[in-house]
């Protein structure tokens, strides 16, 4: 029996023997795909070449790659834990073929890896085609049917329909038939009952695909159209914690050798036997997968924040600490020290986690003693929306208030259900779900980008030339409509540009297209599926014409000016605070920079002082750029190139070098460092658990910002008679005026001591109550603190109702006793009934209340009519 670690290698081992390249995984968390935030499949990262968008460098591929599947269409997330083989993060075993093999071979290659060098029994394995489908004028997969026949009985070759056999990128795109491998892991006495192939595709859990070929051999275009692509691609991904449960013997995914080492491990740190209890079998299930994503995420360089795919692995841990806390009885962070048994299991795999161990295990200790702060305040919140359902004489908790909970303090719904029903409660799910509808649409609609298919104009790559050029000739390969909040836009993509396309960090170029009789703004440029795609508001009159493209040479070199202090200031930091230092993030844009970074504390003023002297000197010595554009990833590291994990690098890369500072970036750079001028640090912040976040200027923001400096300091100085030493000026200054603040404070006091206690000798009895009346010119805050200390001083019933006004400002006040509140009378509604006549508007709590307004001469009506509406008279 194989192990987990060994089926891995094996798979790569049979590709590479059948003359594929094998490629490490890409990333889980996408960059420059804006149709997508994860890794979902394995053709994701091979989707530029499928759409012909780059060369086809290897004709054959095989790779295991690290996928997530929580949002869309691929929506797994509430079956984790609960069944035997859904996961939020799991591996897909895949090999591919861009216009070399096609059915026969992938289709071979799958049964005599399956079969001959894994030993799966034959008779349990089953294959389904695709049966065709009339609308859209597709007939059977004839070819592949017959191909399967020459391994697999007709009763084991079975027709599938257009949902699972016909396989689709997205709306538009390359799609095809698939043709899927399912086994029956059934004892042999469930198997001679009821056929496996009965059970196909009916979510049996022993009786499940394991692998899907995808026949790529179609186009679909906007209007639904299917036409042939020209080169055909196979694409097969095989599900490798499946594939373990088949080889292993086992009914379940978590019972094999790829979760049971962490269930172990959170079964000795629970105190729970795994297997004996239903509930808390499944919370360890979600806990062993969710750790997985959440470990590989941030070692992507995606943590968890309110935001996209932040947002969406922020719910994933979450999830898994609700589990814990529910379920396992776990009241402190315990996720993050489970990390050491995932190394265990997928570290030599996935060296990226020993590396980034102590960044995984701080950001989700964090998060999770954060979420745990938040699970108590939503149980206090939810326990008081439970009291006032019951002294309605109702049993069922809004569906807003349940979205409020959910939405504003990330409280789960099935927690708000589990508590309900332990109090003989329920939620109106209805509600609930029209709610989370709304907050979707809005979403949706903020978001929302409509685009056309490409038109062709010429087949041919796209060249990026504006490491050397601002300037150059284009010829329009292609473009497109896109319509985005209701604003008109097209796509160009040209033959070669100078335009940078926004990746790295680093702001896309802006700038002209100037053709004969016209200029057309460049607004943006952005990557998209490693394409150069160019913004702009109108299309050029004749596409076909050859334009000169230019970039906005002046916010170019300011933007460059900014990337390349960026590289100098991760040196900076590495010198200062310690080789721990990594990049985790940046933002270069013509007018600043944003460097993100790991580091466990914070930066101290002496330590950023050091590092932009540090950068500063290395400006100075005008350090010429060395830049290398084809280096061998090999060599490279070699040199010491700083790579930045969560990026997908090619066997060949590009080299920047600025003296000692050699990093890994495909971004543009000045020609000499001394064009920077200086550089300026603005701020220093935390923006996640162990990630720290600089925020600097540079060239002449730093300029503007020395004058701004310089113009306050002689402005301060003016101010004190233009004294050379201002400092010892400006602390006398405060300390005077701390010393005239607190004799205003006492003067207050006793003033305030003075009202109330003419207020009180002036309060007239109205059928035993107590009326205090005031209208004058006085302070509100003074009249609230006056209110509050006669109602701890005033033992029997009373009102207290103020008018005040200070310019063109007034305010009305209203001060309750207990008693008269048990008797019905309630501030708030008489304030707001009163309000108007000041034209304002106010309220507050029963026993004390207030409005403000912008009309002083209605106070006395407005006090009046509130002593009315209490019943009293004056």
């Amino acid at each position: 029996m194989l192990t987990a670690k060994e089926t891995r290698e094996s798979f790569k081992a049979f590709f590479a023997s059948k003359g594929h390249q094998i490629v490490p995984s890409a990333p889980m968390v996408i960059k420059g795909d804006p149709t997508l935030m994860f890794t979902n499949a394995g053709m994701n990262q091979f989707k530029d070449i499928i759409l012909g968008n780059v060369p086809i460098k290897y004709p054959r591929i095989a790779d295991s790659q690290k996928c997530l599947r929580v949002s869309g269409k691929h929506n797994d997330l509430e079956e984790v834990g609960h069944d035997t083989y859904h996961h939020t993060m799991f591996e897909m075993l895949g090999n591919w073929s861009f216009g070399d093999y096609f059915k026969k071979e992938a289709i071979g290659w799958a049964w005599e890896y399956l079969v001959d060098t894994l030993g799966l029994e034959p008779k349990r394995l089953y294959a389904t085609v695709f049966e065709g489908s009339p609308a859209e004028n597709l007939e059977r997969d004839e070819e592949a049917a017959g191909y399967w026949e020459e391994f697999l009985p007709l009763d084991h070759i079975l027709n599938g329909n257009k949902k699972d056999n016909f396989w689709e990128m997205g709306d538009t795109g390359p799609c095809g038939p698939c043709s899927e491998v399912h086994i029956d892991l059934r004892t042999d006495e469930e198997r001679a009952a009821i056929p496996g192939a009965e059970l196909i595709n009916k979510d049996h859990p022993q009786v499940i695909e394991i692998w899907n070929l995808v026949f790529m051999q179609y186009n679909r275009l906007s209007d639904g159209s299917l036409v042939g692509l020209p080169a055909k691609v196979i694409d097969t991904g095989m599900g490798f914690e499946r594939l373990c449960m088949a080889i292993q013997g086992k009914t379940s995914n978590y019972d094999t050798d790829v979760f049971q080492p962490i269930i172990q491990t959170i079964a000795t740190k629970t105190g729970t036997r795994y297997g004996e209890n239903k509930p808390q079998d499944i919370a360890m299930r979600v806990i062993a997968d969710h750790i997985r994503t959440i470990a590989f995420s941030i070692t992507d360089g995606q943590l968890p924040s309110n935001a996209k795919a932040g947002y969406v692995i922020r719910r994933i841990l979450r999830r898994a600490v609700r589990y814990g806390y529910t379920f396992l009885n776990r009241r402190e962070a315990f996720l993050y020290t489970l990390i050491p048994s995932l190394i265990g299991t997928m570290g030599d795999a996935y060296p990226e986690l020993i590396a980034q161990q102590t960044l995984i295990e701080k950001v989700m200790k964090e998060e999770e003693e954060s979420f745990l702060r938040t699970l108590e305040t939503g149980i206090r919140l939810l326990d008081k929306k439970m009291e006032e359902a019951k002294a309605a004489g109702k049993t069922t908790v809004t569906g807003v208030d349940a979205f409020t909970l959910y939405d504003t303090y990330g409280f789960p719904l099935d927690l708000t259900e589990l508590i309900l029903r332990e109090n003989q409660m329920d939620v109106d799910l209805e509600e609930f779900n029209a709610e989370m509808q709304k907050q979707k649409e809005r979403a949706r609609n903020a978001a929302a980008v409509e685009t056309g298919d490409w038109v062709i104009l010429k087949e041919g790559e796209s060249r990026f030339v504006g490491y050397d050029l601002f300037e150059c000739e284009a010829e329009i390969l292609r473009y497109r409509k896109v319509k985005q909040k209701n604003k008109e836009l097209y796509q160009l993509v040209f033959d070669q540009t100078p335009f940078y396309a926004e990746k790295g960090g680093q702001v896309g170029d802006s700038g002209l297209l100037i053709g004969e009789e016209e200029k057309i703004n460049i607004l943006d440029t952005k990557s998209e599926n490693n394409l150069s795609v160019h913004l702009v508001s109108q299309l050029p009159k004749d596409v076909t014409a050859t334009f000169t493209a230019t970039v906005n040479k002046e916010k170019r070199l300011q933007s460059e000016c900014n990337h390349t202090a960026t590289h100098l200031l991760h040196e900076a930091l590495r010198d200062v605070l310690g080789t721990h230092v990594e990049q985790k993030g940046s933002y270069v844009s013509p007018e600043s920079l944003r460097f993100d970074f790991s580091h466990f504390q914070k930066v101290t003023d002496e330590e950023l002082r050091e590092v932009e002297k540090r950068v500063n000197r290395k400006i100075r010595e005008n350090i010429s750029l060395d830049e290398n554009r084809c280096v061998p990833i090999k060599e490279a590291m070699e040199l010491g190139a700083m790579a930045l994990f969560g990026e997908k690098y090619g066997d060949e890369v590009r080299v920047i070098r600025f003296g000692s500072s050699v990093e890994l970036c495909g971004g543009t750079h000045i020609p000499s460092t001394g064009m920077i001028g200086s550089m300026r640090i603005v701020s220093e912040s935390s923006i996640a658990a162990g990630i720290r976040r600089i925020e600097a200027i540079t060239a002449e923001g730093a300029d503007d910002q020395y004058y701004a400096q310089q113009d306050m300091v002689r402005e301060v100085r003016s101010m004190f008679n233009n004294i050379p030493n201002i400092l010892p000026a400006i602390r006398k200054a405060i300390e005077e005026n701390s010393g005239l603040r607190k004799q205003v404070e006492d003067f207050m006091k006793d003033k305030a001591a003075m009202m109330k206690e003419e207020l009180l000798r002036r309060a007239v009895d109205h059928d035993g109550v107590k009326l205090v009346r005031f209208i004058g010119n006085a302070h509100a805050e003074v009249m609230k603190n006056i209110a509050f200390q006669i109602r701890g001083e005033i033992n029997v019933p009373f009102i207290l109702v103020a008018g005040t006004y200070e310019e063109s400002k007034c305010s009305l006040m209203v001060m309750l006793s207990d008693s008269l509140i048990a008797q019905g009378l309630n501030a708030a509604t008489l304030v707001k009934g009163a309000s108007s006549l000041i034209q304002g508007g106010g309220g507050g709590q029963p026993h004390f209340a207030t409005a403000g307004g912008k009309k002083p001469e209605g106070l006395a009506d407005a006090v009046d009519k509130i002593i009315e509406e209490a019943g009293l008279k004056y």
